[in-house]
């Protein structure tokens, strides 16, 4: 039987004011934060706390070694509540430090320690495109297994959500892209995964409608033409958040988290490398499922034909991000036996939700397609 479920509550504050009054963060709690983030909207407000600046640490996607340093530097620290403000990835890196047991955080990966929650966890995000707030997944770069891994246990669902507009008004246009697209996957990944039911593509729906209505006021008014968008924004990578929360996401992913961590290439951009070449091979395989009514969603969003979609869909996409061809980012051509071994023997929970089955002779034709 399919299921459906909210488990974080979710709130929605104007500004970052209201939240330190509603929370009273101080003593006792630990707050993951960059420092340019608390210098502008956390100073005066906030004593007592431990702050982590994440930075610190490591810069762009989460590794097991940022979180290994992290845990190094707080260990003797008692704290009962974690807050993280921030992207996907100190969301996914915060939700570690409210288990029982963190380091060595490759061995948690590996489910060889004891997996508890034992402190309040509050996820703020400052991006719109993880959805990290909402789900149960955390996504480290494993340095040692040269990839990406997901670990997606009840306990690391956020005790409270908390969307904070006023948070993203300062995002810098490249990261609204990476991020937004990335949220956008998500729901279209969602939307044809065979765990997908009437509550999960309703709201892969609704953030597909609102990003893709977003992309055409930007490509026609410039970037600027976002920010009177943010609150739309944040709203929609939430809602997918929720979809790809319990309907899970595919290969689309899976196949760029080789990509991402070989090669630093930021999780929505890499995605979106792979998202028209793998749906064109879906449909290919079977064109008679699912994918007939996404085709007809989009189709109808986009003002086109069903049949003329993912063309539509990358040349809108392409005034948001341009995309490259593999190669581009630095891949070699023995990366592409590498990689598909890494997904076929590596991403199964990913490569489950696929809306076909592809096996490791496709998954290599699609990466020498995009090369």
């Amino acid at each position: 039987m399919k299921s459906f479920s909210i488990k974080p509550t979710i709130k929605m504050m104007d500004t970052v004011a209201e939240l330190c009054e509603e929370y009273k963060i101080g003593e006792g709690d630990l707050l993951f934060v960059s420092q340019s983030t608390f210098d502008k909207y956390f100073q005066g407000k906030v004593t007592g706390a431990t702050v982590v600046n994440y930075r610190k640490f490591g810069s762009g996607e989460p590794t097991d070694l940022m979180v290994e340093g992290i845990y190094e530097s707080i260990k003797d620290v008692d704290y009962k509540r974690v807050f993280a403000v921030g992207g996907g990835t100190i969301l996914d890196v915060a939700k570690l430090f409210a288990l029982k047991n963190i380091s060595p955080v490759v061995d948690l990966y590996d489910k060889k320690l004891e997996i508890a929650k034992t402190k309040e966890l509050i996820l703020v995000p400052t991006t719109c495109g993880t959805g990290s707030e909402v789900t149960n997944i955390s996504i480290l770069e494993l340095t040692t297994k040269g990839t990406k891994f997901g670990l997606a246990v009840e306990e690391l669902y956020a005790d409270d959500a908390v969307l904070v507009p006023e948070l993203l008004m300062g995002l810098p246009f490249k990261f609204f892209a990476t991020s937004s697209i990335d949220a956008l996957i998500h729901s279209i990944e969602s939307y044809t995964s065979p765990k997908a039911n009437e509550f999960t593509r309703m709201y892969s729906k609704t953030a597909m409608k609102m990003i893709l209505e977003a992309y055409k006021i930007i490509a026609r008014d410039g970037e600027d033409a976002r920010l009177p968008l943010m609150k739309e924004l944040l709203l929609a990578s939430t809602y997918a958040g929720i979809a790809f929360g319990n309907a899970g996401c595919a290969a689309v992913h899976a196949m760029s988290y080789p990509l991402g961590a070989k090669y630093h290439v930021p999780h929505g951009e890499a995605n979106y490398a792979f998202f028209t070449g793998v749906y064109k091979t879906y449909q290919s395989i079977n064109p008679d499922g699912s994918i007939v009514e996404l085709n007809s969603y989009l189709a109808e969003i986009l003002g086109c034909a069903a049949d003329e979609v993912y063309e539509k869909i990358e040349d809108l996409l392409n005034h948001i991000i341009v995309k490259k061809s593999l190669h581009e980012y630095g891949m070699t051509q023995e990366d592409i036996e590498d990689f598909t071994e890494t997904v076929m023997t590596k991403q199964g929970r990913l490569m489950a939700n696929n809306y076909v089955e592809l096996s490791s002779e496709v998954v290599k034709q699609i990466y020498a397609a995009l090369f």
